[in-house]
């Protein structure tokens, strides 16, 4: 399913939603415990996990260069929110009857050339995500983001004219 954009006050936000058949603290642990985060996400590290601390950003391009980017909101097993470029990237965990909900939100100062890219990278690291949670290792599908950017390109096309 393809993130949902639309546009706000002082940009645009685009909002990924994923049911899970699994507790909201699995989830949790996912999103914020490094061993796991290594497998769906491999740029990112936790380092501090509280508001106003950090996750690491590594770009794995063998330089050993990182960003450092700073926690503004958190609340535990529900809340993590860092800056990501000149926006922010926002989880919530909703505990439902059947498992919970991911709620991720990019927060996005503009559209332009990069954003179909970032979205169909997030896009497949949910996917990653998912896999993980049912107890599933899988590489990143280079093919499947092939995929997704092509939609987000199609789905940004004539935003921010």
């Amino acid at each position: 399913m393809l993130a949902a954009i639309e546009q706000i006050e002082d940009g645009y936000i685009a909002q990924f939603q994923r049911p899970f058949k699994h507790s909201a603290n699995h989830v949790w642990a996912a999103l914020t415990e490094n061993n796991q985060l290594a497998i769906w996400m491999s740029n990112l590290q936790v380092v501090d996990l509280r508001k106003n601390g950090n996750i690491k950003f590594n770009m794995n391009d063998g330089t050993g260069k990182s960003l450092n980017m700073k926690i503004t909101d958190f609340e535990d097993n529900s809340i993590v929110e860092f800056e990501w470029g000149n926006g922010k990237v926002r989880f919530e965990v909703v505990a439902t009857e059947e498992g919970c909900i991911l709620l991720m939100h990019e927060f996005l100062p503009i559209i332009n050339d990069h954003t179909p890219k970032d979205l169909a990278g997030w896009h497949v690291c949910l996917q990653i995500l998912s896999e993980l949670l049912d107890g599933k290792v899988i590489d990143f599908p280079k093919d499947e983001w092939e995929f997704w950017y092509e939609k987000y390109i199609e789905l940004t096309k004539n935003m921010n004219e």
